[in-house]
Order: C-alpha cells, then sequence, then structure tokens
C-alpha cells in the first residue's frame, strides 16, 4: 500500500493518455473514494458525471478556449458538482472530492489532470460552466468546479523533489516574512 505522502509526491498532471479504457471496477473505486469525503455539516453536495463516450469528450474540450483540448483524447473525465442549495461552501466541499478522486486513481497507477470550470470562459459569449450545463443538461442549482481527466499516462513527470519544495512558505507560531 502506498503512503498518502508518496501519492502526493508523485501524483503530478498528466495530460496525455495511452488509447486504453479505464477499467469501469476503477471508475467505481474512484468515485466511491469521492463519496467518501468530508464536506461541511455532512451536507453532501457534491456530484459527479462520468463520461467515456468519444463524442462528449470532444465536446467537452471545447469548454474552454485553452487547456481542455486535452480532454478530446482523454478515455474518461469526471465533472465535479455541488448543489448550491446544500451548501455555502460547496467550492471547498467539491474541491476536496475532487482531490480525493485524483489521489484515488493515481494509487490506482492511473493520471489525472484537473481542468478548471468555474469561473473560466469558453469564450467572450459563454463561461465553460454555462457551456458544460447546456451540454450535460445540468439543472441551475449546481455549480461546476472542474473536470478530471482521467487515463493510463502516456508521458513520465518526475516526482516533487522535496529539498526544492517551497518551505519558506510554512510559518510557526505566527507570519514571519523570509
Amino acid at each position: 500500500m502506498t503512503s498518502l505522502f508518496e501519492l502526493l509526491k508523485t501524483r503530478r498532471s498528466i495530460r496525455n493518455y495511452l488509447p486504453k479504457e479505464v477499467e469501469k471496477e476503477k471508475i467505481i473505486q474512484i468515485t466511491n473514494a469521492a463519496l467518501m469525503s468530508p464536506s461541511s455539516k455532512r451536507s453532501i453536495p457534491w456530484e459527479f458525471i462520468v463520461i467515456e463516450d468519444k463524442q462528449m469528450l470532444v465536446k467537452l474540450s471545447e469548454c474552454r478556449s485553452q487547456s481542455s483540448k486535452m480532454l478530446a483524447a482523454s478515455p474518461l473525465a469526471i465533472v465535479v458538482l455541488a448543489d448550491k442549495t446544500k451548501s455555502d461552501v460547496w467550492l471547498e466541499d467539491a474541491s476536496i472530492a475532487a482531490i480525493i478522486m485524483q489521489l484515488e486513481a493515481q494509487d490506482l497507477g492511473l493520471g489525472s489532470c484537473w481542468i478548471q470550470v468555474y469561473g473560466r470562459e469558453k469564450d467572450e459569449h459563454q463561461t465553460s460552466e454555462e457551456y458544460i450545463r447546456e451540454l450535460l443538461k445540468i439543472p441551475g442549482q449546481y455549480g461546476a468546479l472542474c473536470i478530471l481527466s482521467i487515463g493510463y499516462p502516456n508521458e513520465e513527470r518526475k516526482p516533487f523533489e522535496i529539498e526544492k519544495l517551497a518551505t519558506n512558505k510554512i510559518h510557526f507560531e505566527e507570519f514571519k516574512i523570509q
């Protein structure tokens, strides 16, 4: 079993995937991990849309002018949503669930990349969220946070080097300018 520290050290954004399906058992394990995510007041506001259909992945790849194109060649995407009427901190709750899915994917030998949707633009006429809402028939009370692309990596990324971490960002007892 991989330690959480090792998962964090080796989890990097992967944007190139092998043309290989992600097994249903792994998809279930990834989404079940998200269902165990903590949420404010146990409001459980998140919802997930699993996309494997190639045509829909191509359409989703157009949700932003940049940074989403890799979805067209991804074997799997998970759209992370949350019901804004259930939690005033839905962004945080959905973010926790999304990173838990990324860590579970990493533990299963898969790569992933977070594609930000909330607060982003498809083009000058439409937000990424509006585009995805229309495309996937998402009701208005749900906010779309991100899309996770997931698949078997077709690229290698070096793990974080502990000695190169920005340890000056850690403060003890009080904030100290360094």
